[in-house]
């Protein structure tokens, strides 16, 4: 898990998906790299603690339970889960 300091995010493949990877103190999250609002690429935006800001239209998601950031908002982005590997590899499912 050392490639994955906290506060990074990063792009991931599992299978034919790809994956924002996000260490939020920490603890790893992985939740669909397109941010359904329009597609844009979750893992070239910014993390605010456990929020990551969408690059195109700064839509926030919190990655720990996939919500929308915004009031009155009801979407999530399909989350994953994470396991560490006793080695320290990060394993993804394929889905």
């Amino acid at each position: 898990m050392g490639d994955v300091p906290p506060g990074t995010l990063l792009a991931v493949q599992a299978g034919e998906r790809w994956y924002a990877l996000v260490n939020v103190d920490g603890a790893l999250h992985a939740v669909d790299n397109n941010c359904p609002h329009n597609g844009g690429p979750l893992s070239k935006g910014t993390l605010d603690g456990q929020t990551v800001i969408c690059p195109w239209h700064a839509w926030r998601w919190d990655v720990t339970s996939g919500r929308n950031c915004a009031p009155g908002v009801d979407w999530r982005l399909p989350r994953i889960p994470v396991r560490v590997l006793e080695d320290g590899s990060i394993q993804l499912p394929i889905i």
